[in-house]
């Protein structure tokens, strides 16, 4: 099944590629390898404010990090000149989770982003590597930031 068929069965419509809000680009290919920059997690068009284990919970939290997954991958669609079928391999995932200092779940979190990226994909284009941050702080307060690296076919 086609990336675009998998995301039309789950109902998933890709934004286009957000304005950055400073001084960064949305994503810079090289070789073959593109860079996501970080994405926070937004509700309502706006920053998704709250910290992990202090003023929200778990779950709450990975369905930041699946919403992220999603804007992501409007940015990786822009990349690919709109065809995702030219990703060869999701590279890897970093993950920031604004987290109180006893939260320890950011691996759970983070997992929000990491099952849909997998369910899209598929194992063979979506199983990547992984890092997930507990962080002091996000910009704007955001509870998660998500980069993604992606290898595009020659």
């Amino acid at each position: 099944m086609s990336v675009a068929a998998r995301l039309a069965e789950l109902g998933i419509d890709l934004p286009p590629v957000a304005i950055p809000a400073a001084a960064y680009v949305p994503f810079v290919q090289t070789g073959n390898l593109v860079f996501i920059s970080g994405h926070i997690a937004k509700k309502d068009g706006k920053p998704h404010v709250g910290q992990l284990g202090l003023t929200m919970g778990t779950e709450e939290g990975k369905a930041a990090a699946r919403a992220i997954a999603i804007e992501l991958m409007g940015t990786l669609k822009a990349a690919c000149g709109g065809d995702l079928e030219r990703v060869a391999r999701i590279v890897k995932v970093m993950s920031l989770v604004n987290s109180a200092p006893t939260f320890t779940e950011q691996h759970l979190v983070t997992n929000g982003c990491s099952e849909l990226i997998g369910e899209v994909f598929g194992p063979q284009v979506g199983a990547h590597a992984r890092s997930a941050f507990g962080v002091a702080q996000i910009p704007l307060g955001a509870c998660v930031e998500i980069e993604l690296i992606a290898e595009l076919k020659p």
